[in-house]
């Protein structure tokens, strides 16, 4: 597969989020940020090598073939930012466009040697789970902080967004994965939050609160 293959793939499964999903065309062209008719020959290509289902008006969908190389992309791109902020004392706004990069490293031995030196993490920095070899991984159940009640409480497990700006905002305002937030309160006018971080009282937008997953403890 061409790296232009692979990233198609791995656009159609996020898109898809991991299920058989028919995606339109005109979602990967954004995705892709390309035109239609550019996504539509690529279509063709990986339909021929079995990789997609494709039909005309109804969308496209990964084949198991296609899922599990998707898995595999996103088991290498996850274990790479691992490596990166573990190892090379990368931040966690640092390593996406660099492991976008490494993702397309064929040596599997590579990949399982380092997974192995990484203790096999569960989870990336950004709290997304790591697909095992065989493609399996445990689906957590979580909740966006916008859409919980007052009085939740829960740990701070992942983010929606992984940009730099928005990363670099919570390094900002020391909030981590693994921190224990408590909802104390919620403005009715435009559904900003205050709440608890570890020992710290904050207030924060209802725009980064949609951006925060939790995994409620109580």
């Amino acid at each position: 597969m061409t790296l232009s293959e692979e990233d198609y793939i791995k656009a159609i499964y996020h898109l898809g989020k991991g299920e058989s999903t028919a995606i339109s065309t005109n979602a990967i062209s954004e995705q892709m940020e390309t035109k239609p008719s550019s996504v539509t020959d690529m279509v063709r290509k990986l339909s021929d090598k079995g990789l997609i289902n494709y039909k005309k008006y109804k969308g496209v969908s990964l084949t198991e073939i296609g899922k599990k190389t998707a898995l595999g992309l996103v088991r290498k791109h996850r274990l790479w930012e691992v490596f990166l902020v573990d190892k090379l004392d990368f931040s966690w706004d640092e390593v996406h466009e660099v492991a976008e990069q490494l993702e397309h490293i064929k040596s599997e031995k590579l990949i399982d040697q380092m997974d192995k030196l990484l203790g096999f993490p569960q989870v990336d920095p950004h709290g997304d789970p790591i697909p095992s070899k065989n493609g399996e991984f445990k689906k957590a159940i979580k909740k966006l902080l916008n859409e919980v009640p007052v009085g939740t409480q829960g740990i701070c497990v992942g983010v929606r967004d992984s940009s730099a700006p928005f990363l670099k905002f919570l390094d900002k305002n020391n909030i981590a994965l693994g921190d224990s937030i408590s909802v104390i309160d919620r403005e009715e006018f435009d559904g900003s939050l205050h709440i608890k971080i570890k020992e710290n009282d904050i207030h924060i937008s209802n725009q980064i609160a949609s951006n925060l997953y939790l995994t409620i403890t109580e």
